[in-house]
C-alpha cells in the first residue's frame, strides 16, 4: 500500500534531520544521570530539566514532579486531538559506569564514530534508555513539523530510578492516577530480535528474590574436633538446593506450576517461525546444551516458562588458602523468574515451606525477601497491538513478531495493576549493545529506523 503524502513527508523529515537529532541524543548522553549513586543526584536533577525545556520547545506542558528521589517528569499535550490517548513512558537515569578502565574513551563524553557494522552512538544511556526514549520524542517533533499538531492526545512519563529499583514509582503512579491514566501505555526500553526483526513484547516473566540462611551450630567449629558428629549447614542446604530441580529440569516445589499457562498455539507458531539458533546463543557464552524443562523448546524455556535460580552460595572458609571449618551458617540467594497467574507472594511462601521442611534436628532457617513482581501479559486482541505489528514490519521490511522476554520490565506491570492500562513494548536495541557494560552503544541505523517506526505506529493508531 502507498505511504499517504503526510506520512511520507514525516518519513523524510526524519531522515533530512538526523544530525540535528543525534546532536540532540548527545547533549542528553552528556549529563551523567546515574541514579544509584547520590553524588550524581544534581545531575539526574539536570536530566529531568532538560527534557522538561525540550518538551515545552515542542509544546507540551511539561513539569517536574519531586519524590523522596529523583524527580519525574509528566508532559501533557494534544489535549483537543481526535483518536486515543496514549501515555509513553522512558527512564532517563543510567547504571554506574565502573569498570572505568574498560571504557574506550570517558562514558559521559558521548561520540558519533564508525563501527564494524555502521556508525553507533557511543556512551552511557545511548541504549538504555536515552536513545529509546529520544526515538519517540524526535518521532513527535518531526509529527509536528510536517502536520503542525500533535498526533492525537499524548502523555509522557519519564523516570528517574529505574536503574535503582523505582522506589519512588508506585507511591507516584497511586497517588496521580488521574494524571497518568491513558487508554495505552507505550514502551520503548527492548529490543530486536537478532539483527533487524522488529518485536513487540507481549509477555515479560515476573521476579521472586529469596536469601535463606540455614543456622547450626553457635560458632564455626574445627573439623578434626566436630567433624562427623556435627551437622554442616553447608551440606544441609547443598541438599536442599540440588532437591528444588529433578532430573528433567522441572522444579519440584509442590504446586509451583499450578498456575503456568500452556502457550497459545498462534504465539507458538510465530516463535517457531523465528528459528531461534540456540546452539549459537549458547554457544556464544561457552555452553551448548539447554538446561531447562526438557520438553521445551529453548525460547519457551526463556521466554513462557518459570524457573528457580541459585544466584550465589557461601558459607564457611572461602579466602586463600584453606581453614577446617565446619560453619555455623550456610547461606544463599534464589531467584524465581514467574510467569502466568504465578502469585510471587504464594511462591515465597512455597519455597520457604520446602526449606522448612526438608531441615535436619538442630538447624534452623532464616529468609530475607528481595523483591515480588508477578508477571504481565498483554492482551494482543486489542487492536492497536496488530497495527503497531504491520507498522513495523513496513518500516523493517521484515515481518514483525509478537515475542516473550525472560526478563522482568516491572513498569508494564504496574501500568495494568495501578492504571488498568495494558502497554505496547517496542524497542530498537540489539543484543551487542552492552547495556549495563562498559562501552555501551546504539546504532545509528537502529535509532534512524526506531524514529521512522514511532511515526508509522502514531500514523496507524491514529487513523
Amino acid at each position: 500500500m502507498p505511504l499517504s503524502k503526510t506520512l511520507s513527508d514525516c518519513l523524510l523529515h526524519v531522515d533530512n534531520a538526523l544530525p540535528q537529532s543525534v546532536d540532540r541524543l548527545l547533549e542528553l548522553l552528556r549529563i551523567p544521570s546515574i541514579s544509584t549513586d547520590q553524588h550524581y543526584a544534581p545531575d539526574c536533577e539536570r536530566a529531568a530539566l532538560w527534557l522538561v525545556r525540550t518538551l515545552n520547545d515542542l509544546g507540551f506542558e511539561a513539569e517536574i514532579y519531586p519524590t523522596p528521589g529523583h524527580p519525574m517528569v509528566v508532559a501533557k499535550g494534544g489535549h483537543y486531538q481526535e483518536g486515543p490517548h496514549l501515555l509513553f513512558y522512558g527512564h532517563y537515569d543510567v547504571q554506574p559506569v565502573d569498570p572505568l578502565y574498560l571504557w574506550d574513551r570517558p562514558p559521559f563524553d558521548p561520540q558519533l564514530r564508525d563501527g564494524p557494522k555502521g556508525p553507533i552512538i557511543f556512551g552511557r544511556g545511548a541504549s538504555d534508555d536515552k536513545g529509546q526514549l529520544m526515538t519517540f520524542i524526535e518521532a513527535l517533533r518531526a509529527w509536528i513539523a510536517v502536520h503542525g499538531s500533535m498526533p492525537c492526545k499524548l502523555t509522557l512519563f519519564f523516570e528517574g530510578e529505574e536503574e535503582s529499583g523505582s522506589p519512588s514509582l508506585i507511591p507516584f503512579m497511586e497517588k496521580n492516577a488521574e494524571l497518568l491514566k491513558a487508554d495505552l501505555a507505550l514502551i520503548c526500553d527492548t529490543g530486536l530480535f537478532g539483527e533487524n526483526t522488529p518485536s513487540i513484547v507481549t509477555t515479560l516473566r515476573g521476579l521472586l528474590g529469596e536469601e535463606v540462611t540455614i543456622h547450626a551450630a553457635d560458632k564455626d567449629l574445627h573439623s578434626g574436633m566436630f567433624g562427623g558428629a556435627a551437622i554442616n549447614p553447608l551440606r544441609v542446604l547443598s541438599r536442599i538446593i540440588a532437591g528444588l530441580h529433578d532430573d528433567t529440569g522441572r522444579i519440584t516445589l509442590p504446586g509451583f506450576y499450578d498456575d503456568v499457562p500452556e502457550l497459545p498455539d498462534a504465539i507458538r507458531a510465530q516463535w517457531q517461525s523465528l528459528a531461534f539458533d540456540h546452539a549459537s546463543f549458547l554457544g556464544d557464552v561457552g555452553l551448548s546444551v539447554p538446561a531447562g524443562e526438557q520438553d521445551r523448546t529453548p525460547l519457551e524455556m526463556l521466554w513462557s516458562r518459570p524457573t528457580c535460580e541459585v544466584n550465589g552460595l557461601w558459607g564457611g572458609y572461602i579466602g586463600d588458602g584453606f581453614k577446617t571449618v565446619l560453619p555455623a551458617k550456610a547461606h544463599a540467594k534464589i531467584s524465581f523468574r514467574l510467569v502466568g497467574n504465578q502469585n510471587p507472594h504464594k511462591m515465597r511462601q512455597k519455597f520457604r515451606d520446602y526449606v522448612t521442611a526438608q531441615l535436619p534436628s538442630d538447624c534452623t532457617a532464616t529468609f530475607k525477601p528481595h523483591g515480588a513482581g508477578p508477571a504481565s501479559a498483554m492482551h494482543i486482541s486489542n487492536p492497536a497491538f496488530d497495527k503497531a505489528r504491520q507498522a513495523l514490519s513496513a518500516e523493517w521490511g521484515v515481518t514483525a513478531t509478537f515475542v516473550g522476554c525472560g526478563g522482568s520490565i516491572p513498569i508494564a506491570g504496574y501500568f495494568k495493576t495501578y492504571l488498568d492500562m495494558d502497554a505496547l513494548l517496542t524497542g530498537f536495541a540489539r543484543d551487542d549493545d552492552q547495556i549495563h557494560s562498559p562501552n555501551e552503544k546504539y546504532d545509528l541505523s537502529a535509532y534512524r529506523k526506531g524514529i521512522r517506526s514511532w511515526v508509522r505506529i502514531l500514523d496507524a493508531l491514529t487513523k
